[in-house]
């Protein structure tokens, strides 16, 4: 984990006061006179704490060879008296553009929008902001810049600097395996040597110690023949294992909490394998390996062939990272919304009055414990995909007529199969059935792609990574809509009913076996064989050919053929 400096702390807190004080010009010249008045004397404050700290932040720049700072009491006087100065030209100046807005307003008409009342209105501030890409120059020209308000996002790392580094060392382990004979053994041996070499605490599904083959009180003479060939042959397999199952801890879907108890997640299997360790950590997720051991391996990079070094490498931390985005999905039921905000209001003066009870008798924290469960109960209502969230008509023989609404404002309506909502790494799953283009995961998008649409021009379409998208379904369509999340959870969507999709801030870190770029187009050609078709001949190939004259018969360019073979 990167640690700041002294200085660069300053640097980002002076940005952090520069940005309320530009806001807060821009906030008096949209707001009345007596609004305007008290913002002005926070605007002051915001001042003096920006003379304060530059000031003190000069201070701290000269530095003697000890490592000490100097103070000079002369340059500071002289510094606060210019940037008093400063102070007194920027009211000034903030007086005459309020005048001047105050003419401008009075002469346009009413129905004009502000940029705050446009901001509000449209539902696009503020939202999730998410950006991997490098941070563009703000300066456009002579004149023309970026205008700086709160929301703005100061630092964005290039994707292609992103590199996973361990601030403590991993101890902890998850290690996901499919259900299949094929793998017991890459799995038992990647177990032992965990165990044993690393020292790592392991931990695996609970299924996998009721697994048959791995288990010796199995009553073979019920099972079928081939069942008790597989059993017998994979017995040296469970004898090392069965050596090895007391130190395994175990845990069971949807009853155990993994959150900040693994350091580090294994898959051994296909892309399967990946997406239900995406399920398993609905926040933060812990770096993934995947090992290719399934049948496509799209997001598996790793071979099972030298495991050992791999691991290792990953371990002391030389390896780079894809961040594969996330999207948070909310289904919001008719009437719900309208119950949670009375229930809220009543609840408002029964909370207050069981925090200072609390806080008298259980300590200060005994509030925020309140406010935890209230928080951890609305991320339960929120979901997380890695690939696609896909509506469909379901069983239902008539078309799906969706409505889909981007930051509050209405777009179209899908009539058709169904919708599917994916990130950059689904885009080459369903959506790229559905004729939908290929995305890198590192770039910041949510791609649309309707599924069978009656329209010959509904193409899929890419929208910014921090847009929200609302889906509904149309109050004239004839039946209701399936939900599905991963293939997994799935829902009804009935009328009335709203789903909302943005890109959640927990991103799955995929650890990559080369780097982004390499593993991407190699998967693309090995697992989906992206653009493979036969060369075009050379003309020197085909001088023949075109040299021969209209009486050579049909067997004569046979022999070519076969001679040239």
């Amino acid at each position: 984990m990167a640690c700041r400096s002294d200085i660069d702390l300053a640097t980002l807190h002076q940005h952090r006061l520069e940005e309320r004080l530009h806001y807060g010009f821009d906030w008096c010249g949209a707001h009345g006179s007596s609004q305007r008045q008290q913002q002005q004397q926070r605007l002051i404050h915001y001042n003096e704490q920006l003379i304060r700290h530059s000031v003190t932040q000069q201070r701290q720049r000269l530095i003697t060879p000890g490592g000490y700072y100097k103070v000079d009491h002369t340059d500071a006087r002289t510094d606060r008296d210019a940037m008093s100065s400063k102070v007194k030209e920027n009211i000034a100046n903030n007086n005459q553009r309020q005048t001047q807005a105050q003419s401008q307003s009075q002469q346009q008409p009413e129905d004009d929008f502000t940029d705050t009342t446009r901001r509000s209105r449209s539902g696009t501030w503020p939202r999730t902001r998410s950006l991997n890409a490098p941070s563009p120059f703000q300066q456009f020209g002579p004149c023309g810049r970026i205008m700086k308000n709160s929301a703005m996002v100061m630092q964005i790392q290039d994707p292609a600097s992103q590199r996973l580094t361990w601030y403590k060392p991993p101890l902890t382990v998850l290690v996901i395996k499919k259900k299949d004979s094929q793998v017991l053994l890459p799995f038992v041996q990647l177990v032992e040597w965990l165990v044993q070499e690393k020292n790592m605490v392991v931990w695996v599904e609970s299924a996998v110690l009721e697994d048959k083959l791995l288990r010796d009180d199995v009553k073979l003479e019920q099972e079928s023949a081939k069942f008790r060939q597989v059993h017998e042959y994979h017995t040296g397999v469970r004898a090392r294992f069965l050596a090895l199952r007391e130190k395994l801890v175990t845990f069971k879907d949807g009853r155990d909490d993994l959150t900040d108890r693994i350091d580090f997640i294994v898959c051994l299997g296909g892309d399967g394998t990946l997406l239900y360790a995406s399920q398993l950590f609905q926040r933060s997720v812990p770096p993934v390996m995947a090992f290719y051991l399934g049948s496509l391996g799209f997001l598996t990079p790793f071979q099972c062939d030298n495991f050992q070094e791999q691991v290792t490498n990953v371990l002391e931390g030389h390896a780079a990272l894809t961040l594969r985005s996330r999207l948070r999905c909310v289904m919001h039921r008719k009437g719900e919304r309208r119950k949670e905000s009375l229930q809220q209001q009543e609840q408002r003066p029964n909370l207050k009055q069981r925090w200072h009870h609390d806080s008298e008798f259980n300590g200060p924290h005994a509030g925020s414990n309140n406010n935890s469960s209230s928080s951890s109960n609305n991320n339960n209502n929120s979901i997380l995909v890695l690939n696609e969230v896909v509506i469909n008509r379901g069983p239902s023989p008539y078309l799906s007529n969706i409505d889909i609404f981007l930051d509050g404002k209405y777009i179209t309506s899908v009539q058709g199969d169904g919708l599917i909502v994916s990130t950059p790494t689904g885009s080459t799953a369903y959506a790229a059935a559905a004729g939908a283009s290929m995305i890198h995961p590192s770039v910041p998008a949510i791609l649309v792609t309707p599924i069978c649409p009656h329209s010959l021009s509904f193409r899929p379409i890419v929208v910014p990574a921090g847009v929200e998208l609302k889906i509904s379904i149309s109050p004239d369509s004839r039946n209701t809509s399936r939900v599905s999340f991963d293939g997994r959870n799935d829902q009804e969507l009935n009328h009335g009913d709203s789903l909302r999709v943005t890109t959640s801030i927990y991103p799955v870190p995929s650890i990559c076996a080369q780097d982004q770029i390499s593993d991407w187009f190699d998967s693309l050609a090995e697992g989906l064989h992206w653009n493979v078709r036969k060369r075009q001949k050379c003309l020197d190939e085909l001088s023949d050919l075109t040299t021969s004259s209209s009486e050579d018969t049909l067997d004569e360019f046979d022999n070519l053929k076969i001679y040239d073979a």
